[in-house]
């Protein structure tokens, strides 16, 4: 096995601690190229389609990614923000905000972020981040709920990594936060805000991305988490049983997946007479193509259509100071014992800096 080149190792640097979220990754453009390009990384990934290779790739190189592409890219047209993809967009400024932000509690770490399919990758980040010097290595994924198909794939993307690097960081690896208090504050306050400005809905729908049934069956904790961060959001805002519902969207392919879908179910409360919802989707932590076209614009305009009167979508956390300074917290917890706050003096004030310029403070 050969190993990547690396930098001759410098005695006597000072040591340095660094962050990397992790995110699903966006096509680099809204254009039928970029989108193919993604699909075929995203959907080769045996972590995300169970199926043997043999019976699978045939029907994505033959099929999918001859016809899913166009239609894709003009979905992702829909939501493009002039800055670039809203994931891209977001998840940059998590990363600036998250390095100010622990920066202002005294641990000056380097904060780096990486799409697990698209750039910048789980590999390209860490090479960045051992060349500026980093020894220790927080991965954090930006998955609340662990699944196998994303949690579980950041992580072999890092042990790829590793197994092409002569000199590996000290790693440790956070799998999950779905209940961690912070995070449900977080999503508690963003729904809370939505609906001093609105008003309350008929009913909450928490829509999480969906998974395939079989999955639960093999020993998957997905379900059970995203149940559990929807008892404890509901229980947090005081809401009665009846007034939320949890669903799954995303559904890909014909095998059954995790029930109830969030279309039909929107559809069905219209036909029930429930004559507004709000939506929001706890699992996703930054605006992507999942919330900005298929829930606020397809199940949208499937609920209206059934007969729904006013359909109401919450924005994901995004870049909201309660979800930021959760992530901190979280990120805070799994480093104990790095004394992050001793490396680099400099690099206190320079996280600082990279907060201000993403307006984490004032």
């Amino acid at each position: 096995m050969s190993f990547a080149p690396e930098p001759a190792f410098a005695h006597g640097t000072a040591a340095k601690t660094a962050v990397l979220i992790c995110n699903l990754g966006t096509p680099d453009e809204a254009t039928p190229k970029a989108v193919r390009r993604y699909l075929a990384e995203f959907l080769s990934d045996p972590r995300v389609v169970e199926i043997p290779r043999p019976l699978w790739l045939p029907i994505l190189h033959g099929i999918i990614l001859r016809t899913r592409p166009a239609k894709s890219a003009r979905k992702y047209a829909s939501i493009w923000m002039k800055e670039g993809s809203p994931l891209q967009v977001w998840t940059e400024k998590q990363a600036l905000m998250l390095a100010g932000y622990l920066g202002q509690r005294g641990h000056p770490v380097l904060v780096r972020h990486a799409m697990r399919y698209g750039q910048p990758s789980v590999a390209a980040a860490l090479d960045a981040l051992r060349a500026a010097g980093a020894e220790r290595v927080l991965v954090l994924p930006l998955y609340p709920q662990y699944a196998a198909a994303t949690t579980a794939s950041v992580g072999d993307a890092v042990a790829a990594w590793m197994q092409r690097s002569r000199n590996v960081p000290e790693l440790r690896f956070v799998k999950h936060y779905h209940d961690d208090p912070g995070y449900i504050g977080a999503l508690a306050r963003r729904v809370s805000d939505h609906w001093m400005t609105h008003g309350r809905p008929d009913r909450l729908v928490l829509s999480f991305h969906g998974l395939p049934q079989r999955s639960l069956a093999l020993g998957d904790p997905y379900h059970c988490e995203c149940l559990k961060t929807g008892r404890l959001l509901a229980e947090r805002l005081k809401l009665r049983e009846d007034n939320v519902v949890v669903t799954f969207q995303s559904r890909f392919g014909k095998a059954e997946w995790l029930k109830p879908y969030t279309e039909p179910t929107l559809v069905a409360l219209a036909k029930e007479g429930v004559g507004r919802v709000d939506v929001f989707c706890p699992g996703f932590v930054a605006d992507c193509l999942e919330t900005l076209e298929e829930i606020d614009q397809e199940a949208r305009a499937a609920f209206l259509a059934a007969g729904g009167k006013e359909f109401g979508y919450i924005p994901c956390l995004n870049d909201q100071h309660e979800w930021i300074a959760a992530l901190a917290g979280i990120a805070l917890g799994h480093m104990a014992g790095w004394g992050s706050a001793s490396d680099d003096p400099d690099e206190l004030e320079r996280s600082k800096q990279r907060a201000r310029a993403a307006g984490a403070m004032t």
